[in-house]
């Protein structure tokens, strides 16, 4: 069974799950989850390696430090958790945010990094265009100064909507108050919040659009690391128009595609997801 360790991270601390030895493999989960997103496909990794899950800062059992909760504080959070770990020869697997953190610090740091697995992620900035009617609707809501507030802070509608919709076979109730239980509170629900006014959409935020501008140009170079992307029916990130660009553009990056699954895709399919990653790192070992 995993173990649970904490450790000091900047102003505050970072909680990370662990199961497995060998070489690392890092898990990155996304809004609004925790490293409990990973609990069954870590369990069936841990014989291919030191599987490890950490909570991002303000979400899972992490700290709550008074930041802005922007991409940037992530990435600055999860850098300094890596240092703490000293992880190296390591793969690196995120989905949703986790995924575009993954593929971010793994163009930053190739010299640590043996390959990268995402799914249900942002592979390109995003236009209004590809968002289905209700899903702009929200998301626009979501952005909107004093009516995000009321939705995420207020009436925590981002989490409850996120975990209805995200999952398909629905969740056992205690796995729905593992993902509760970080949020008691409007303070607590700021990082939900901020995430959905990360994504790039019509070039804004143009910090993050740049971010995400970057790691395509290295997918796209000589000098990439290996990438799996696993794709779950056609619906969402993985959106048949999204995959095509991915593989006329991203050389670096093989596709394949499983089972359907929602965005939260650990939940719905942690055997196949698992079973992948496997194959894929048996193909990568020289």
């Amino acid at each position: 069974m995993p173990t649970s360790h904490r450790v000091p991270v900047l102003d505050s601390f970072m909680s990370y799950r662990e199961v497995g030895t060998g070489s690392p493999i890092v898990f990155l989960h996304g809004n609004p989850t925790s490293s409990h997103v990973w609990r069954e496909v870590t369990q069936r990794l841990a014989h291919r390696g030191r599987c490890l899950a950490p909570d991002l800062i303000g979400m899972g059992s992490s700290g709550k430090p008074d930041i802005p909760y922007r991409f940037a504080d992530h990435a600055r959070y999860l850098d300094a958790w890596f240092s703490a770990l000293d992880l190296r020869d390591l793969v690196l697997v995120g989905y949703d945010w986790g995924g575009v953190l993954a593929l971010d610090w793994a163009r930053r740091h190739p010299d640590r990094v043996r390959g990268v697995v995402v799914f249900e992620t942002f592979l390109r900035p995003m236009h209004w265009s590809d968002w289905p009617p209700q899903g702009e609707q929200f998301f626009r809501a979501l952005r909107t100064p004093g009516v995000g507030e009321g939705l995420v802070l207020e009436q925590n509608e981002f989490l409850a909507r996120s975990l209805a919709n995200g999952v398909l076979h629905g969740l056992a109730e205690s796995d729905r108050r593992v993902y509760y239980a970080p949020y008691p509170d409007p303070a607590s629900r700021r990082p939900l919040l901020q995430w959905p006014r990360e994504i790039p959409i019509d070039g804004e935020p143009a910090d993050v659009a740049a971010v995400i501008e970057r790691y395509d140009a290295w997918l796209a170079s000589t000098a990439a690391k290996p990438t799996l992307l696993l794709t779950f029916g056609d619906t969402g990130l993985s959106a048949p128009k999204i995959v095509e660009w991915v593989r006329s553009t991203l050389r670096a990056v093989e596709i394949v595609p499983l089972g359907r699954a929602g965005h939260h895709a650990p939940e719905d399919a942690p055997e196949e997801i698992a079973s992948a990653i496997e194959r894929w790192l048996e193909r990568q070992t020289p």
